[in-house]
């Protein structure tokens, strides 16, 4: 089918689908989970044949984003039972107001309609998508990266097997099959057919969406994340919070690209951090962490120079760029030139550093004395996330259920006339 096809076959479901009640929201999406379960031998033959055609122009850090295993589609679908579990936001009333001619006004929850989203080489997001958009009652128009089209159509397969075991019409959930530039420009104008667009990527795509999109576009920004160590630290915690924040997945967008060191304590700390990331984890086997040092910072340790783009590149691998600062309220003013507004952190003691830093850092997830990597929807206790925002209008930070409804007043009356 042509992409105008599919958002004409998509937009048809749309009245269907916002008269389902949730008793039959959740039933749908048990028989998704329990259809993904199944289907996973056929869904590992269609990664391997996606991974094997990728291993040639991608690197290790961004083949596990592609990689799927048992364990990893079994959390797929535990994600799909997790949103069951989640309250519908469809039809809330968030305001009443009695008028005094009668008139009863509800602010009322309402799905959007359908919502597209352009990811790339990330397959479970396939699932996390369809399940979140089910949920709130919108249809979604999918749009996956080439690399992974094998895997995400096999997913989507399975999720279909799921609608249709309950009788429900499969264009519930859809996915294009251009995935070519021209076919996310499609979806990009397609005015009439999505209410809403979530690029969910690299900057090269936000930029595209940012840009060029005619329907409303939620901007899902990249992921430069800071970790400030203040003078006040404790290194010990702060070594263990930067390590796990940039080891445990660097290939994700809440991983931490950049550390500040206060100037204080920057000739003990530095030093630790080196022998953590770099020696330890050699010795240990494990992918050692290349430190990228400004010059204030290449005083303490040695290491590669830092160059000028450096403290702006969202890495996505075993890099870390640091620099050394005076104060909070310096990492502050460094963070702002350079941050998309994502996910920062400060370790500390000091409850004024701390109230300091929360209050003047402008990102979508500010943390104290905690890794950058629970700028999650599953961690927020969202279940599964759409995407994570960063910008201030409609939704900011993990996307949830909630952010995927707009809503419209309802008004009972008795009669009146104006």
């Amino acid at each position: 089918m042509t992409t105008l096809e599919i958002l004409k076959y998509a937009r048809s479901a749309v009245p269907y689908l916002a008269a389902l009640g949730t008793e039959d929201k959740n039933r749908i999406l048990m028989s998704m989970a329990a259809h993904l379960d199944a289907s996973a031998d056929y869904i590992l033959r269609a990664n391997a044949e996606d991974i094997e055609s990728a291993r040639a122009s991608m690197g290790d850090v961004m083949l596990d984003r592609l990689t799927l295993t048992y364990d990893r589609i079994s959390a797929m679908a535990d994600g799909i039972r997790d949103v069951v579990a989640l309250p519908d936001p469809v039809g809330a009333v968030l305001e009443r107001i009695d008028r005094p001619n009668g008139l009863v006004i509800e602010k009322t929850r309402v799905p959007m309609g359908v919502v597209a989203i352009i990811y790339e080489s990330r397959p479970n997001v396939t699932s996390d998508a369809a399940a979140l958009a089910l949920k709130s009652g919108n249809v979604c128009v999918l749009r996956g990266g080439k690399e992974a089209y094998r895997s995400s159509a096999a997913i989507i397969a399975a999720l279909r097997r799921g609608l249709c075991a309950e009788g429900v019409p499969e264009n519930l959930i859809n996915m294009l099959e251009d995935t070519s530039r021209d076919g996310a420009r499609e979806l990009m104008t397609a005015v009439g057919y999505v209410d809403l667009l979530i690029p969910r990527g690299g900057a090269g795509l936000i930029r595209s969406c940012v840009e060029n999109a005619k329907v409303p576009c939620i901007q899902t920004g990249t992921g430069i994340c800071h970790i400030y160590v203040d003078g006040s630290a404790n290194l010990e915690m702060a070594l263990d919070i930067i390590e796990n924040a940039k080891t445990s997945r660097p290939s994700v967008c809440n991983a931490a690209e950049v550390c500040l060191v206060n100037e204080s304590v920057a000739p003990v700390f530095l030093p630790m951090l080196k022998k953590r990331l770099t020696g330890d984890r050699k010795a240990a086997g494990k992918t050692p962490v290349e430190l990228r040092l400004s010059e204030k910072a290449a005083k303490y340790i040695d290491g590669k120079v830092a160059e000028s783009d450096d403290f702006d590149t969202e890495f996505l691998d075993y890099i870390l760029a640091v620099d050394t600062v005076p104060d909070v309220r310096a990492a502050v003013a460094h963070i702002a030139a350079h941050s998309t507004h994502h996910s920062d952190a400060i370790i500390t003691e000091s409850a004024d550093s701390a109230a300091y830093f929360t209050a003047a850092v402008d990102s979508s997830a500010v943390y104290v004395n905690a890794s950058t990597r629970f700028t999650d929807g599953g961690e927020f206790g969202l279940g599964c996330e759409i995407g994570i925002s960063t910008q201030k209008l409609h939704a900011r930070g993990p996307m949830g259920l909630n952010e995927l409804t707009t809503y419209k007043y309802i008004i009972r009356g008795s009669g009146q006339i104006r």
